[in-house]
């Protein structure tokens, strides 16, 4: 019995000898894909230089497929920080395989295969053979592509898989696409792809039809506002507009063509139901099958404003779970200080959502530009003016042909999210206040120009020390934080039940939790707040037995929730640190990511323990 890579290895030896494959040794997708690589003769032994488009023509790319790019921009953020430090790159790609944008871990960017997977390059099936991203534009579903599968061996040491993209019409939009090098495969990055490209989609329907009457709706009504729920357009008189893919399912058997009366697919006459819904959010519907759902009119209090006059368009809200009081003020200050574009400064501690906040400041902004974030304590002090400003082609030995445009100006007409501000070195302090002073900016041997930026800023460091030990500049904190916010510790909001039932849909739709092991989850102190619960309701996910998360599985995986008797809410906090750090063999960063806290925070568990001795 051969196993899969003796198969793969074997119908490569025969592609190189024969030109062809028996049909048994490869998956279908990758034996067809095979097949069309050879049809258009393409060598195995011989591959195409890698096709990289200029500045000019990725520009103009970009701006074809604007709105796209805007939506599948804030999933390839969520999804990259849901397997960052894993050595992946998210990519999304226009319809004919050019990659748009990508977001990198540091040691994809500097690995051998960096240079390939960057904006401009073409990484259509007919130039780079089997590969995930081109393959999918091609069969128009979700591919995975492991290793030796690629037709040309010089991409052997990358898995990717890649979902495509549909426009409402049906039309291909992009494809999105998650590349490691085959050491680092996960199982479950099918199913965030998947998922982030879902998202995308509905974002996609959203807009097109924000002018219309939207209707969400699934069996569960606490799925109502996730990725399983379905979504239907309908205009006033309750006339079927479109419905998206999950709405298509869930009303299988039922003829849903354009124009179809809200009475011919539900029970409820539509007026009723229009009425109803002034009234109260959710409600149930029995379609002519005798199916129930609970729906709701996402957008009926818009729809019945009078209509403005069109104007540019901005990206929906990113979704923020604020049931919590506190929560909600801080989210409402947020709203209002981003439509007058005043700058803001997120503080909270690692894991608490400062970036998801600031993207939501962004979509509330109703700016047209991108959200760009800079993680300010990863930029090296020797290359600052360079990323942030930008070089022209020819300023410096090594510059990339066609020079580049720099973070600020990637940012103009949009937000510059400059992440851990405390933790950014003196000298990029400095340089930031020069922008400050007149937001202009001159790439290194270019010329100086205007720049229109909405400033959101993000710390877990306690500044006002860092100010009075001279790490960190009082005037820069006075140009930062017109409006200053500070998120809550996850133990500390209580709407812990929401953002599990959200987290929980946007990780895997299908799975279900009971009231009691959210009460058990909610227990614990969570030190890595958000991030540390979203990382571990993802094991939990693929432990899950029929698509369910008990309170024994739970258990089973984290132990019995703390009791207050058996010590401090700091020492269970050091005992998982503590247990996690063995179970990686002592590894730092590998018990932060699976926490989803800083490193220090690891360091101090670690230094308190020993200063506790045993």
């Amino acid at each position: 019995m051969l196993s899969t890579e003796e198969r793969v290895a074997l119908a490569r030896r025969e592609l190189e000898r024969h030109g062809a494959v028996s049909t048994e040794l490869l998956p279908p997708d990758i034996l067809e894909s095979w097949k069309r690589c050879a049809n258009v003769q393409l060598d195995p032994r011989r591959p195409p230089p890698l096709q990289i488009e200029g500045a000019a023509v990725l520009r103009a790319a970009r701006q074809r497929h604007e709105l796209v790019l805007r939506f599948a921009m804030a999933e390839m953020h969520s999804l990259h920080s849901q397997i960052a430090g894993t050595n992946f790159v998210i990519a999304f790609a226009s319809p004919d395989g050019m990659l748009l944008d990508m977001v990198a871990d540091d040691s994809f960017r500097t690995s051998v295969h960096g240079a390939s997977i960057r904006p401009g390059a073409v990484w259509s099936e007919a130039r780079c053979g089997t590969n995930a991203l081109g393959t999918a534009s091609i069969v128009r579903r979700q591919v995975l592509v492991h290793g030796a599968e690629h037709y040309f061996p010089r991409f052997g040491g990358l898995t990717c898989v890649a979902s495509p993209v549909f426009t409402p019409n049906g039309s291909l939009a992009g494809v999105l696409d998650a590349s490691s090098d085959c050491r680092s495969r996960q199982e479950h990055t099918q199913a965030l792809v998947a998922m982030a490209a879902a998202q995308i989609e509905n974002g996609l329907f959203r807009r097109q039809h924000e002018n219309d009457l939207l209707i969400a709706f699934h069996s569960r009504s606490e799925y109502v506002h996730t990725l399983s729920a379905g979504l239907l357009a309908v205009d006033r008189e309750g006339r079927l507009l479109a419905l998206n893919g999950r709405a298509k399912n869930l009303l299988q058997g039922l003829a849903t063509p354009p124009g179809q009366r809200f009475e011919e697919i539900f029970l409820t006459p539509f007026q009723s139901f229009l009425s109803e819904s002034r009234r109260q959010e959710g409600q149930r519907l029995e379609d002519a099958v005798g199916s129930t759902f609970v729906a709701t009119i996402e957008n009926l209090r818009s729809t019945e404003m009078p209509r403005r006059p069109a104007v540019s368009p901005k990206p929906a809200l990113t979704s923020f779970v604020a049931h919590d009081p506190a929560v909600r003020a801080i989210v409402r200050q947020v709203e209002t200080a981003a439509a007058r574009k005043m700058p803001i400064l997120i503080r909270g501690e690692t894991g608490t959502g400062k970036e998801q906040l600031a993207r939501h400041a962004h979509a509330a902004s109703g700016r047209t530009g991108a959200f760009v974030p800079v993680n300010c304590a990863a930029l090296p002090e020797s290359l600052v003016e360079a990323e942030l400003f930008g070089y022209a082609e020819g300023a410096f030995t090594g510059a990339r042909r066609g020079g580049a445009v720099g973070l600020v100006k990637e940012a103009d007409g949009g937000t510059l999210f400059l992440d851990e501000i405390g933790d950014m070195p003196v000298t990029l302090q400095a340089v930031l206040l020069r922008l400050l002073d007149d937001w202009t900016v001159r790439p290194i041997g270019g010329a100086r120009t205007k720049v229109d930026v909405f400033l959101v800023s993000a710390t877990n460091a306690t500044l006002d020390k860092a100010i009075l030990e001279g790490r960190f500049r009082s005037d820069l904190l006075y140009r930062l934080n017109t409006l200053e916010v500070t998120l809550p510790r996850l133990q500390d909001r209580t709407d812990f039940d929401a953002i599990v039932h959200h987290l929980l849909g946007a990780i895997d739709p299908d799975c279900e939790i009971t009231s009691a092991t959210i009460a058990s989850l909610a227990a614990w102190p969570w030190p890595g707040n958000i991030r540390e619960l979203r990382n571990m309701l993802a094991r939990f996910t693929l432990a899950a037995t029929d698509g369910f998360i008990d309170e024994a599985a739970v258990g089973a995986m984290i132990g019995p929730p703390p009791h207050k008797a058996s010590g401090s809410l700091q020492d269970t906090q050091r005992a998982r640190v503590l247990a996690v750090h063995s179970e990686t063999a002592g590894n730092i960063s590998e018990t932060a990511r699976r926490l989803g806290i800083s490193r220090n925070t690891v360091y101090r568990a670690l230094g308190q323990s020993r200063r506790d001795g045993p």
